[in-house]
């Protein structure tokens, strides 16, 4: 049973108990009852029973029309295309990530973040066929037979993964996500799969959930500030140096100038004394001789 149906069966028990449950309290008393039935219409509790059924049918239908296009493949991997998009969106910048664009090594993944190491690509194309048939199973060897499907096909699809999307060669990271847009997946194989995906990860490819994705974006967004700004104080610390060695330069050119002014200056006061010697001498001999 699906959760929207799960819903407005929930909801009718809920209904039906209190309107048993007041009809008992006020059975037989007909004022309470006559005020039980005008409260029931002043306040409008039948429309709103009403509009909360015809909610619960629309996200029925929801669901039936999401199911219907999660089954077939093409339709699926859209959804997932656009699922990644929105998370890409949501949490960098639009400078950092790229959707459907040819890679040097000639392959197009669904999506790629830049980071300050090289491209992460990202898979959002995901084999739910025999998933879905897995849950549609009666308990016995038909379910047990699609799990071991589905996980198998999980098992080819990392491994395409791992081929076409790990190329540090190529200006690619050494690892790659593969984008499931579907918790419950993501959890079954966590639970029923871990040792698979764990193995994965140590060759490079991490599947990830929409949850996990997005706290994953947040850590890269974070690698590449710490990066910019570690790159930005590097470029100060160059520019002080430089500054430092144009100060030293400045201040042997200084030293020179200012040895050779205090030099003239000594000169100057050594040639003032002399000066003035001489025009003493000379003072004396007019006077001696021109009276």
């Amino acid at each position: 049973m699906s959760v929207e149906s799960l819903l407005i069966v929930i909801i009718a028990l809920l209904i039906v108990s209190i309107l048993l449950l007041l009809f008992l309290i006020f059975r037989g008393n007909s004022h309470l009852e006559s005020a039980f039935y005008k409260a029931w219409k002043d306040t409008g509790i039948g429309e709103k029973i009403g509009e909360i059924s015809a909610h619960a049918r629309e996200l029925k239908e929801i669901h039936r029309s999401l199911e219907s296009m999660l089954r077939t493949p093409v339709q699926r991997g859209s959804f997932g295309e656009v699922v990644l998009e929105k998370i890409l969106k949501d949490h960098l910048p639009p400078d950092m990530y790229g959707i459907r664009e040819r890679l040097p090594n000639g392959k197009i993944p669904d999506a790629h973040v830049m980071t300050a190491g090289g491209l992460l690509c990202i898979d959002s194309k995901f084999p739910l066929d025999n998933y879905r048939r897995m849950v549609e199973a009666d308990d016995g060897p038909d379910k047990e037979h699609f799990k071991r499907a589905f996980i198998d096909d999980v098992r080819r699809h990392l491994k395409k993964i791992k081929g076409d999307y790990i190329c540090p060669e190529k200006g690619s990271l050494d690892f790659a996500f593969a984008f499931i847009p579907s918790e419950s997946v993501y959890w079954f194989l966590v639970s029923e799969a871990f040792d698979m995906l764990n193995g994965f990860i140590r060759e490079g490819v991490h599947v990830v959930s929409p949850l996990t994705l997005a706290h994953k974006l947040e850590l890269i967004k974070m690698g590449v500030h710490a990066r910019k700004l570690s790159q930005e104080a590097e470029e100060v610390k160059s520019i002080i140096i430089a500054l430092g060695k144009q100060f030293e330069e400045l201040s042997k050119d200084w030293n020179t100038f200012y040895n050779h002014t205090r030099n003239m200056f000594n000169r100057a006061s050594d040639l003032k004394i002399k000066y003035e010697k001489l025009a003493e001498e000379f003072e004396n001999i007019r006077r001696k001789f021109g009276g």
